[in-house]
């Protein structure tokens, strides 16, 4: 094995781990239920202690 198949196969691996990690962040993010979670995070700088 060479420099270039190492790095080829790293770059090729990298874009599928990317992908999948986009996917699944994007899932969470909109998955159903998410809706009350995501409005009490986004009120949190608001709230007076």
């Amino acid at each position: 094995m060479d420099y270039d198949t190492v790095r080829h196969a790293a770059d090729s691996w990298g874009l599928v781990y990317l992908l999948v990690l986009f996917v699944g962040v994007v899932f969470f993010t909109f998955r159903p239920g998410s809706k009350k979670t995501s409005d009490e995070a986004a009120q949190i700088p608001l709230k007076e202690d």
